[in-house]
């Protein structure tokens, strides 16, 4: 069996798949507040007749988003408090991106990687945005369903608006993130979301910038006994 190096805690793949299984269900839910699962008959399907039910969507679509805004909220602190910030986007990863897909295509050699690659820094950027975009919008959609509140019909035009926009980037961004892994040197990464771990080999040859950082941590650690 092939050496593994621990990628990812419990709390990372803790809010990785909170927000991948609440956002699924939010854009199966609220595609069907439009309603289009009626008027495309999918509530014609077997077993899927709830689907054009409003009262059943809509509190699909509450709980799924009491889940993302409970998964968004741990992970904003959880990495605040810990001062890790290795997913953020840094200067040059669009150049550095282009620098990896073309080496994926056989075309010139990847950099040296740091635990995140270029792309992935970029598209949690851009998922983050629009997750962002659709929970602030989501509230104000609420709120001004309670009377204590009280929006201008501009507000709510402009939160409805920018929250449909958002689903959609979700969507177009959710297809780049898996379309990702038509490149077969990213489907190493995948073990990594279910076990934490992914093989040591491939963190060498490809985040090697993060293995040597393992290793010397590694190193530090067994010195200090």
């Amino acid at each position: 069996m092939a050496d593994k190096i621990r990628r990812h805690g419990f709390s990372v793949r803790f809010v990785h798949w909170t927000v991948a299984i609440s956002t699924f269900l939010l854009i199966f839910s609220g595609m069907g507040q439009m309603p289009m699962y009626k008027r495309y008959m999918v509530d014609q399907l077997p077993g899927l007749g709830w689907t054009s039910d409003y009262s059943i969507t809509l509190a699909i679509h509450y709980w799924a988003a009491a889940a993302l805004i409970l998964a968004v909220v741990y992970h904003l602190v959880y990495h605040g408090l810990r001062r890790d910030f290795a997913i953020l986007p840094r200067r040059g990863d669009i150049k550095e991106s282009g620098r990896i897909i073309m080496a994926m295509l056989g075309r010139g050699e990847e950099p040296d990687n740091d635990k995140y690659l270029a792309e992935q820094r970029l598209a949690y950027a851009f998922i983050g945005f629009s997750l962002l975009l659709v929970i602030v919008t989501g509230v104000i959609k609420v709120l001004k369903n309670l009377l204590q509140f009280s929006f201008s019909e501009g507000v709510v035009f402009w939160a409805t608006t920018l929250h449909n926009v958002g689903m959609f980037l979700i969507i177009i961004g959710l297809m780049a993130h898996l379309g990702a892994f038509l490149f077969k040197d990213n489907r190493f990464l995948l073990p990594g979301m279910f076990t934490g771990k992914v093989d040591l080999d491939y963190a060498r040859r490809r985040h090697r910038l993060w293995s040597d950082q393992m290793d010397k941590k590694g190193a530090d650690d067994a010195g200090a006994k």
